[in-house]
């Protein structure tokens, strides 16, 4: 039994005191996932990539506000901390600014994606800077995996963003998602998915390349703030499991991928634009959408 199902057992006891409760929280395994399209003030891709006039600014930005999930985390009882540095190039963490014994997911591929590292031994999941989904009309940067080839992903039958994506992994390990970070349209999507989730907005969409934000430092005291009350009341935090098998429907804006897929046997061509692999599980789903997301025939070493 993990720290979090103690919580649970003994939160359940009326004969304990508030103090009793947050003691068998001590010890608590957190892991933090970070994307950046949500960090606070990142609109366009001026602030997203190596190219970006903005980006050097930016990465400072994600690692305050990665900085202040950690020590919030910390403040709430977690005295193990893994981070998955999940967008773009996965290099985007100032590492050298992290404390020396928090370790650090980076680069691609991952079979886990967003997540790798997750296993059943984590308390709770933490998601700072996420955007929405590519099927939202809503959010800055708006997009599922890949703004530029794909419309949709699917997990049986629900529309996921990546949110989703990960929040079904972490549950397959039975870990729940305790916080997330982002624009209003990216925290509304994962907690109504969710439900019950710490919430941290540090933007206003206004449109796929527009905001009404937080300054870096506003945005740092509401992270700071959100994530160590979810985590203190973690012992009620429920996991989001799809039962499996998980049917995996991934769409795209363009006919070649479809039909070049649709020549494995494992999968099935929905229509035009999809396709469809039933997978025994979440690790499998998860597999399956990192291939779609990172194949390329010209990879080398």
């Amino acid at each position: 039994m993990n720290r979090r199902m103690i919580g649970l057992a003994l939160g359940a006891l009326a004969v304990l005191s508030p103090s009793a409760v947050l003691a068998v929280q001590d010890g608590l395994k957190i892991y933090i996932s970070a994307d950046m399209e949500g960090v606070t003030g990142a609109v366009t891709s001026d602030q997203l990539g190596p190219a970006g006039f903005e980006y050097g600014r930016f990465r400072q930005f994600m690692t305050d506000e990665v900085l202040a999930a950690i020590a919030a985390a910390r403040a709430a009882g977690a005295t193990e901390i893994l981070v998955s540095d999940s967008h773009g190039n996965g290099e985007n963490l100032l590492i050298e600014q992290l404390p020396a014994d928090v370790r650090v997911v980076r680069s691609w591929p991952r079979p886990l994606m967003m997540m790798q590292g997750i296993d059943e031994t984590f308390d709770g999941a933490v998601f700072i800077g996420y955007h929405s989904s590519t099927t939202n009309p809503e959010g800055v940067r708006a997009h599922t995996m890949s703004s530029a080839t794909l419309t949709a992903v699917r997990l049986n039958g629900i529309e996921m963003s990546e949110g989703g994506i990960n929040a079904a992994i972490a549950g397959h390990f039975g870990v729940p998602v305790l916080f997330v970070s982002g624009d209003d349209a990216a925290v509304e999507e994962v907690s109504g998915l969710l439900g019950g989730i710490g919430e941290g907005v540090v933007k206003w969409s206004y449109g796929f390349h527009s905001a009404m934000t937080l300054t870096p430092q506003a945005g740092v005291d509401v992270i700071r703030a959100g994530v160590e009350e979810a985590v203190r009341t973690s012992g009620d935090a429920r996991p989001y499991v799809l039962e499996p098998p998980i049917e995996v429907e991934v769409s795209f804006k363009h006919y070649q991928p479809a039909e070049l897929l649709s020549y494995l046997s494992i999968v099935d061509r929905a229509d035009a634009h999809t396709v469809r692999f039933v997978a025994a599980d979440m690790l499998e789903a998860s597999r399956f959408l990192a291939f779609i997301g990172r194949y390329r025939p010209d990879l080398s070493p």
